[in-house]
């Protein structure tokens, strides 16, 4: 492997927070079958059969985090919060974080048609790293990434409302189709403890203090102020 390669990965490890004893399981997790069938490798050689793997891991550790995190919820609840967050879009949003579309290796067809930020890609990317790190690292190592990862997502998630709208967006086309400027979020105030801490969001929508949000993250108190915004304009029941 070429000293460029190799910094590169280290790059992503430490993007990742995993340093891996085999990189040639981070080179495999990080090549799309495009890639290796331009070159006419094996199908051993993409990442196609981490991704599955992956995906056992990833569902086994996140069922397990919000079992233990959501105590009182029934089995119905716990699966609507768990599709949410091993949901497509959710991964992808996850790889994209990582900068995974940066490091995939890709035939050129595919690179040429955006395949670095096409979700199935970014998505199951993000999967067959999962795999990497459990294969190189065990179970422990593939939980502690998984926790880092989802952490704010289970910490943010509201029970009273785990339909998992996307409020920002909604609010947002809104705007956009009332010719209005887009809504900002400012943070106006945080209170408690660093592991408990609340934070106080207001959205300011055509220059007006339209809403307000509180969540025990910024993503929670975001999307809490949308959801008020859009009560406010009649998009949702008050």
């Amino acid at each position: 492997m070429s000293s460029a390669i190799e910094e590169t990965y280290a790059e992503f490890e430490q993007a990742l927070g995993y340093k891996f004893r085999d990189r040639d399981l981070l080179a495999r997790a990080l090549t799309h079958k495009s890639y290796a069938n331009e070159r006419r490798e094996t199908s051993s050689s993409h990442n196609e059969r981490l991704e599955f793997l992956g995906d056992t891991v990833l569902g086994f550790v996140i069922g397990e985090l919000i079992y233990r995190s959501f105590p009182n919820l029934q089995e119905g609840a716990l699966s609507k919060i768990k599709a949410h967050l091993v949901s497509a879009t959710t991964l992808a949003s996850k790889g994209r974080a990582l900068g995974i579309g940066r490091y995939l290796r890709m035939g050129a067809g595919e690179a040429r048609s955006g395949g670095a930020d096409k979700l199935s890609l970014l998505a199951d990317g993000f999967e067959a790293v999962i795999a990497a790190i459990y294969l190189d690292g065990g179970l422990p190592a593939a939980e502690a990434f998984l926790r880092r990862v989802f952490g704010p997502d289970v910490t943010g998630i509201d029970i009273g409302d785990l339909s998992f709208q996307d409020y920002k967006t909604a609010l947002q086309e809104t705007a956009q189709a009332l010719g209005l400027p887009l809504p900002e979020y400012r943070i106006v105030d945080e209170y408690g403890p660093d592991h408990e801490k609340i934070f106080v969001i207001q959205v300011f929508w055509d220059g007006e203090a339209f809403a307000y949000g509180r969540g025990s993250s910024k993503r929670e108190a975001q999307r809490k102020a949308a959801k008020e915004a859009l009560k406010r304009i009649g998009q949702l029941p008050a």
